[in-house]
């Protein structure tokens, strides 16, 4: 069963449109995430589905049921938003029953909903504490809490890992992971970080200027992106992108000549449809799939990130445009010194002018 359609939804404040014909469909206890720039988009389609802000146009069904001219509280939605919204002079306990005592609910049932909230979120401990008391880790999970006691058909998450610090997102990641398996219920998780999107989503929508740029599984969208927009956005380090010319083509490989890299030429798995040969395209290749050759590429290294057990090289090609490679098990010092790097053709992702990818 379908858990949320959206279907050509639009948004417009005065004159401006911010999102523009949106159709989605989300699987019903599926985790999807929106993920894109600051003002893509994300976090008012966020918001136009929970209701706090009205559609200019086009439709949203929750589970079936129409809800787009429905008021908040009878979505059977609850939202999870950056900044936690406690109250700080009530306890986590409180907070957590608030919602059901607005709803005036039996104490019974409100007791046996927040413990078991508190269960699943490793917080009993913790319900006779006020807010201030707690870590920015623990709030958050006060705030999950919130809406867990409420059994949403829907839970709605807006950028909620922001304001923690590195180590407390990654733990936090694990838990959004493990409660979503726990309780099975449909998420949509609003993010700007395409590595929360990657190790989160069951499926990603990469939103640019209020468009739905592609939609699919994380590794999909990584290992086939539609456009050159999408092919930067989702992977960190993000994928190279090396102007080329085309200078001609057999059996489904395009061979280009990158700029500035004098006679090398690059093979790249595609048909070119449509390209004839002085053509200016794109070639796109991962950090990881870039190798070092006798002949190819020439690149200066900068600067070597050594975290261990991968080092990433930031180099400059020819024409001073940045490059960046990934070596593994390999620690010795590049710095200064010009290498040379070539990518199975597979592996060279080929976009047209207009940044759209030729496959």
């Amino acid at each position: 069963m379908t858990g949320v359609i959206l279907r050509n939804v639009e948004k417009s404040f005065g004159a401006a449109k911010v999102i523009h014909d949106v159709s989605l469909d989300i699987p019903k206890g599926a985790f999807s995430v929106f993920v894109g720039p600051s003002g893509c988009g994300k976090s008012t389609l966020l918001r136009m589905i929970a209701g706090l802000e009205e559609t200019t146009g086009g439709k949203i069904e929750i589970e079936g049921q129409d809800v787009t001219d429905q008021e908040p509280a009878r979505r059977g939605v609850a939202m999870v938003f950056q900044n936690y919204a406690l109250y700080p002079h009530l306890s986590v306990f409180e907070n957590m029953a608030f919602s059901l005592r607005l709803a005036r609910a039996k104490q019974s049932v409100i007791k046996q909903k927040v413990h078991a909230a508190a269960e699943i979120l490793k917080m009993v401990d913790q319900l006779d504490k006020k807010p201030s008391q707690l870590s920015g880790g623990q709030r958050q999970r006060v705030a999950i809490g919130r809406a867990i006691v409420r059994e949403p058909k829907v839970f709605l998450f807006d950028e909620p890992l922001s304001n923690l610090d590195a180590e407390l997102r990654v733990q936090m990641r694990l838990e959004l992971a493990r409660l979503h398996r726990e309780i099975g219920a449909t998420m949509i998780y609003v993010t700007h970080d395409q590595v929360e999107a990657m190790t989160l989503a069951d499926k990603i929508f990469v939103l640019k200027d209020g468009f739905v740029q592609q939609a699919g599984a994380p590794l999909h969208l990584y290992d086939d992106p539609d456009n050159q927009f999408v092919a930067g956005f989702i992977g960190s380090p993000a994928m190279n992108f090396i102007p080329a010319r085309v200078t001609g083509r057999s059996d489904g490989l395009i061979m280009a000549q990158p700029d500035g890299a004098g006679a090398i030429t690059l093979e790249a798995k595609s048909t070119g449809e449509g390209l004839s040969d002085g053509t200016i395209v794109t070639l796109g290749i991962r950090p990881e799939c870039l190798r070092p050759a006798e002949t190819g590429l020439s690149a200066k290294i900068e600067m070597s990130e050594e975290l261990g057990g991968v080092s990433y090289l930031h180099a400059r090609l020819a024409g001073d445009r940045p490059l960046v490679v990934e070596r593994r098990g390999i620690r010795e010092m590049l710095e200064g010194r010009t290498i040379h790097l070539t990518a199975d053709p597979a592996d060279i992702l080929v976009f047209d002018p207009d940044g759209r990818r030729l496959r």
